[in-house]
């Protein structure tokens, strides 16, 4: 799958230019399309001024986020790109879904949802939202150090964690797409504690060669496709091993799939998923599953 077209989900402060900057080199894979959108959320204008919602107040911040994207429209139509813009007074959410249905995006870029862990407990995170109400692939972009540098190769060095699961097959395809923009990807799978039953030392070796033997043939598949693959097996707690995994081998993102089922339960007992992409200091592509129609 080709990224063609990027909804680049911004509120300034979190994703500024230089944020988009570092994904530019999606060109090389496509991208011809990037679509900016501002959703200035109605309960936070009301809140800002202390006596419900002001019609004025919608206006100024609708042109403040226009100047800015009238801005950073001008850069890219040097490029060559087109660009279109949505700047609204909604909720998050709903918002981004209506601007997905009418641009079909092939890539969503959002930042880390920044709900207290309460609001999480009842309404789930903004990014597990959208992995349960849409198929289109989700980048969670952060900023990897707290002076707000952005990483300057975000696809140069991604890693994959993949559980063998149906949704990983679309993972795949997708990481395909993005051959000619990936300098290294590394493959690596999490055995958890448990498989290891046995305490014979040759059990728990059978276990590791099997899982390298699965690993050793997506990494074929992917250098069949174009792509520079690297294995590793590693053994424990999957949302540690994985982080872990990022900084031995410095990946500049993390890729997981992320399924429906996922996305419903992680508001009661966590997931590997929503846990990466809303704590983890490195950046996280979700490849959400196909949906049942």
């Amino acid at each position: 799958m080709k990224i063609r077209k990027l909804l680049f989900v911004t509120k300034f402060e979190e994703l500024c230019y230089d944020a988009l900057n570092s994904l530019l080199a999606l060109r090389g894979a496509a991208l011809e399309h990037v679509v900016f959108l501002n959703v200035i959320e109605r309960d936070k204008v009301a809140m800002k001024r202390g006596s419900g919602y002001l019609k004025e107040e919608e206006v100024k911040l609708k042109e403040t986020a226009n100047i800015r994207f009238i801005d950073w429209a001008e850069n890219l139509f040097e490029m060559g790109l087109e660009v279109g813009a949505y700047m609204e007074v909604s909720l998050l959410i709903p918002e981004i879904l209506r601007v997905v249905e009418k641009e079909s995006p092939d890539l969503i870029v959002i930042g880390r949802s920044h709900k207290g862990t309460l609001e999480q407990l009842y309404a789930g995170s903004d990014v597990m939202e959208l992995v349960r109400r849409t198929e289109v692939p989700i980048l969670v972009f952060k900023h990897m150090i707290d002076d707000n540098i952005v990483p300057e190769k975000l696809f140069e060095r991604p890693l994959f964690a993949t559980n063998w699961s149906k949704t990983d097959q679309k993972a795949i395809e997708y990481i395909k797409g993005l051959k000619e923009v990936i300098g290294e990807i590394h493959i690596m799978h999490v055995v958890k504690d448990s498989a290891l039953k046995s305490s014979d030392t040759h059990e728990v070796q059978k276990v590791r060669k099997a899982e390298r033997k699965k690993l050793d043939i997506l990494c074929d598949e992917l250098e069949d496709a174009g792509l520079n693959a690297r294995p590793h097996v590693y053994v424990g707690d999957p949302q540690k091993e994985i982080e872990k995994a990022a900084k031995e081998y410095q990946a500049s993102m993390i890729i997981l799939g992320s399924s429906e089922k996922a996305a419903i339960i992680e508001r009661w007992t966590g997931s590997i998923s929503k846990n990466i992409a809303d704590k983890s200091i490195f950046p996280c592509l979700l490849i959400p599953g196909k949906k049942d129609i």
